[in-house]
């Protein structure tokens, strides 16, 4: 009788189990027809249900029940189910607790619009973390911290929270241990990134040849292309073009890679870091004068020289173009790229070209004119002198050419000999 008793006692608590996985799922039919507030209603029923016995179903309510505060503009009530989430953490799995509380803190950092709220969450689970001495989540909840930090433009509360980051991927001896690489390197990219807005150079270049060293890291491709991308921005500064078209060429190629993730938002974000880094591709592709295809008619015009096309494409499409506030900071160096292909060309049949006509055909200021001109003399591009009295080029004739014009000199005098006496027969 005494193990008849046991085993009906067993069947009690699995039809028990089994109400409570009911009520949880009927709750959550209530979301499809968005009656929000009778599905909480449901969810805080599963957890009266459970009572003292924290179980796997709890879990899972307590995780809709955020969601479902969020939705309904409850922050204080969105933190008091984030707390009793956490002390479910030991009664399941170690990684089921895991991927619940970092799916919660993806959920609140990308719905969230206060600062104020994100830091009270991360400041709950590295509290909870370090007692259950979770390094793994205890890992990734920092790094949002640094995102946090960065994104507010806190760069001194990022770097306190990236240098314990770093700290807990060292040696004892304060190298970085190349067993954590991955780690490694998703700590650098949020460092090069952050070093990217405030424009330290030369820091920004030390972390970008540190992690490039890094080679036993499997690392999401997003975090390479942070770091190709700030690389290629990088080497634009140092109008270094060919270096940065192949940083921004791997950006592209990683993002392109990364854009097939299962969150919404990541996707949608590195989808559009991905359209960024071809516009700057092309760009420093262009500045490096390299022929590529023509993707954009920006580009086309640019290959053809059509100057007064290129400045009507960047007219008709300035906050297109020119609303990035990187690619419009190297507008200028374009410009006068593309002037440079149309002043070679134009002075090329010449041996002496007035400045007025070279405005004309860039359609800008002669003083602009002379300044391209002395620039191009300096540079070697161009040999010859600018006579600043008559307005004039002056170009230098290779020795190999001059009999050319020599001939054409010459024939020139006798054309106009030859006019000159057909005219006076005639007037005869």
């Amino acid at each position: 009788m005494e193990d008849y008793g046991f085993e009906y006692s067993d069947e009690e608590l699995e039809e028990q189990d089994v109400d409570i996985e009911n009520q949880y799922y009927n709750s959550k039919g209530l979301l499809e027809s968005e009656d929000y507030e009778e599905a909480l209603a449901g969810f805080n029923q599963v957890l009266k249900m459970e009572g003292d016995d924290k179980g796997e179903w709890g879990f899972k309510a307590l995780k809709q029940i955020i969601k479902l505060q969020s939705r309904l503009g409850h922050s204080e009530e969105m933190v008091a189910a984030y707390r009793q989430l956490l002390q479910y953490a030991p009664v399941v799995t170690r990684n089921a607790a895991e991927k619940k509380i970092n799916s919660v803190l993806d959920f609140v950092s990308s719905q969230a619009t206060d600062s104020q709220l994100l830091q009270e969450f991360y400041s709950l689970t590295l509290d909870s973390m370090a007692e259950a001495k979770n390094e793994r989540l205890w890992f990734k909840t920092n790094m949002k911290l640094a995102n946090l930090w960065v994104g507010l433009k806190e760069a001194g509360k990022a770097a306190k929270v990236l240098r314990e980051l770093h700290r807990s991927c060292q040696t004892d001896e304060g190298r970085d241990d190349l067993k954590k690489g991955t780690q490694l390197l998703e700590i650098y990219a949020l460092e090069i990134q952050m070093h990217t807005e405030q424009k330290n150079n030369k820091k920004l270049k030390e972390l970008y040849q540190k992690a490039l060293a890094i080679k036993s890291a499997i690392p999401h491709p997003r975090i390479m292309g942070v770091i190709r991308e700030c690389g290629g921005k990088m080497h634009m500064h140092e109008r270094a073009w060919a270096d940065a078209a192949t940083d921004f060429f791997e950006a592209f190629k990683s993002y392109d890679e990364a854009r097939w993730g299962r969150r919404q938002q990541a996707v949608r974000s590195v989808a559009s870091r991905r359209v960024q880094c071809l516009k700057y591709l092309v760009l420093a592709n262009m500045l490096m004068e390299s022929k590529v295809s023509a993707m954009v008619s920006l580009v086309e015009a640019y290959q053809g020289g059509a100057i007064r096309d290129f400045e009507r494409i960047l007219r008709t499409h300035r906050a297109a173009i020119m609303g990035d506030t990187f690619i419009s900071q190297y507008m200028q160096d374009l410009l006068a790229n593309i002037r440079t292909q149309v002043v070679l060309r134009v002075i090329q049949p010449y041996t002496r070209v007035r400045i007025a006509f070279i405005a004309q055909q860039l359609n800008v200021p002669a003083g602009d004119v002379e300044q391209l001109l002395i620039s191009l003399i300096l540079d070697g591009r161009i040999k010859g002198r600018i006579d600043q009295v008559q307005q004039l080029l002056e170009l230098d004739i290779e020795l190999e050419q001059a009999p050319k014009y020599s001939a054409i000199d010459k024939w020139a005098q006798q054309l106009h000999s030859l006019h000159a006496q057909v005219a006076a027969k005639l007037a005869a």
